[in-house]
C-alpha cells in the first residue's frame, strides 16, 4: 500500500499566500516575528515589499492590519494561535470585529499538536474566543489541500476571517481542486448508525474511526466541518434526524468549540439526538511529542471509535 502523503496545514498556508500574491496585488501580509514558523516567509521571499514585520507586538499588528484594510488592501495577519486569538483578543474584537474589517487572521500552531512547546503555546481556546466575536468567520481545514482552498475562500470573502492551521504534518486525503465553500460541511463517508462530525486534524482520525467501527458492524457517517462558524446547521440536523447519535471531534477544548456549536444546533431543533464531544477536557496540555500527546488526550481514531460504539 502506498504511503499517505503528509503535510502540515501551516505549510499549505504559506504556499497559498504566495500563489494568491501573484494573482492579487492588494494582498499584504503582516507578521509578528514568526515568519519562519507560520510559513509567511514563503510570501516574503516572493513579495518582500508586501510583507510587513511587526515584531512581537501582536495587538499592534492587528490594529495595523485593520487600518490597511480601509485602504483597499486585503491583509493576512499571522502569528501562533495563542497570540493571534489570545494575546491580541481585544484588538481583534475592537479593531477588526466591531467595525467588520476585511482582515484575515492566519493562526498557526493551534491545539495540543504544538507538542514540545507545552501548555503556554497549546491554544485550545481559540475557537471559543473567535466564535464569540459577532460576524467573525472561523475556519479549521483538515488537510493541506483544504487549507489552500480555505485561504483562497477567505481572500474572496469580504469581512473578518480567522483561519487555524497546525504545526504537525498530517495525511492529505483531499483531491487537488476540491470544491470549498465557507459555511458548508462535507460528507466524507455515509452511514446511519452514528454521525462523526470533525474538524481540523481530527477529520482523518474520524475517517479511521469509521473504518474501525465498520469492522464491528457499525456504519458511521463522517462529516468534515471546516467552518466552525457559521456552522452548516442544515447538515448537522440532517445527521441528527437520520442517525440519532452524533460524536463531535476537535483538537480544542470541549468548551466553546465545534462540539458546543453542534449541541446548541441539535438542542434548539428539538430533534431527539444524543451528542458526545471528543476534545480536550477542561484541562491544560503539557509538553511532549505531538502524536503521543494527541493519543493521551483522547484525540485519536481509537477513542472516537470507542465513544461512538458506546453511543
Amino acid at each position: 500500500m502506498a504511503e499517505v502523503k503528509k503535510m502540515a496545514t501551516r505549510d499549505a498556508y504559506g504556499q497559498a499566500l504566495a500563489e494568491l500574491g501573484e494573482e492579487h496585488e492588494n494582498l499584504v501580509v503582516f507578521e509578528a516575528d514568526l515568519a519562519a514558523a507560520t510559513k509567511t516567509g514563503v510570501f516574503r521571499k516572493k513579495f518582500p515589499e508586501r510583507h510587513f514585520e511587526c515584531g512581537i507586538a501582536e495587538g499592534n499588528m492587528m490594529a495595523v492590519a485593520a487600518g490597511a484594510s480601509t485602504m483597499g488592501l486585503v491583509p493576512f495577519a499571522s502569528s501562533f494561535a495563542m497570540f493571534a486569538a489570545g494575546r491580541a483578543f481585544e484588538q481583534v474584537r475592537n479593531s477588526i470585529g466591531y467595525p467588520h474589517m476585511n482582515v484575515k487572521i492566519g493562526a498557526t500552531h493551534g491545539g495540543i499538536s504544538v507538542g514540545e512547546d507545552g501548555a503556554s503555546h497549546q491554544c485550545c481556546e481559540d475557537f471559543a474566543l473567535m466564535r464569540s466575536i459577532p460576524g467573525m468567520v472561523v475556519l479549521c481545514p483538515s488537510d493541506a489541500v483544504e487549507a489552500r482552498a480555505a485561504v483562497r475562500a477567505a481572500y474572496e470573502y469580504v469581512g473578518p476571517v480567522y483561519l487555524r492551521f497546525g504545526r504537525l504534518a498530517i495525511p492529505v486525503f483531499h483531491d487537488e481542486g476540491m470544491s470549498f465553500e465557507i459555511g458548508k460541511g462535507e460528507t466524507l463517508a455515509e452511514g446511519d448508525d452514528v454521525a462523526i462530525i470533525a474538524t481540523g486534524l481530527m477529520v482523518y482520525e474520524a475517517l479511521q474511526a469509521a473504518e474501525q467501527l465498520k469492522a464491528g458492524g457499525i456504519n458511521a457517517r463522517v462529516i468534515n466541518m471546516c467552518t466552525i462558524k457559521p456552522l452548516d446547521t442544515e447538515l448537522v440536523l440532517k445527521a441528527a434526524r437520520e442517525c440519532g447519535k452524533i460524536v463531535t471531534a476537535e483538537e480544542h477544548s470541549i468548551i466553546g468549540g465545534l462540539g458546543e456549536a453542534v449541541c446548541a444546533a441539535v438542542a434548539e431543533s428539538g430533534i431527539p439526538c444524543k451528542v458526545k464531544r471528543v476534545g480536550v477536557n477542561d484541562e491544560f496540555g503539557h509538553s511532549g511529542p505531538a502524536v503521543p500527546l494527541l493519543k493521551q488526550f483522547g484525540l485519536s481514531a481509537e477513542n472516537i471509535a470507542k465513544v461512538a460504539a458506546e453511543l
